[in-house]
Parts: structure tokens; C-alpha cells; sequence
């Protein structure tokens, strides 16, 4: 598969991600939960490096041109 095409999907995928991430957060901090707190940061310690690595995937696509 094309790199740019995968890491296009890598990035679709996280913004998803990110998307139920949210209502996680908010139902935690409701909740006044902290182990789920602590979940949902983890979790966007993940789709920050996830991003980074799609980010990187891209630009390396267009460095090899």
C-alpha cells in the first residue's frame, strides 16, 4: 500500500479515536473516576505518538521524491 494512503488512514483513525476519547473524558470527570481519568490520558498519550508517526510517515513520502 502507498505510504501517503496508510498514513492517511493512520490519521483518520486517531481523529476517530480522539472523538469517543472525549465523551470517555467527560464521563470520567462526571464520575469524579480517576483510574478512568488516568485511562483516557494514557489513551491520549497513544494517539499523540500515533500522530506523530503518521506525520512522519508523510514526510517521509515526500522526502524520497
Amino acid at each position: 500500500m502507498n505510504p501517503k494512503i496508510r498514513a492517511a488512514f493512520q490519521l483518520a483513525s486517531v481523529l476517530s479515536a480522539a472523538l469517543g476519547l472525549r465523551s470517555s473524558f467527560r464521563a470520567a470527570r462526571e464520575e469524579k473516576d480517576k483510574l478512568a481519568l488516568a485511562d483516557v490520558v494514557i489513551t491520549a498519550l497513544g494517539l499523540i505518538t500515533g500522530t506523530a508517526l503518521a506525520v512522519r510517515a508523510l514526510r517521509k513520502g515526500e522526502d524520497d521524491k
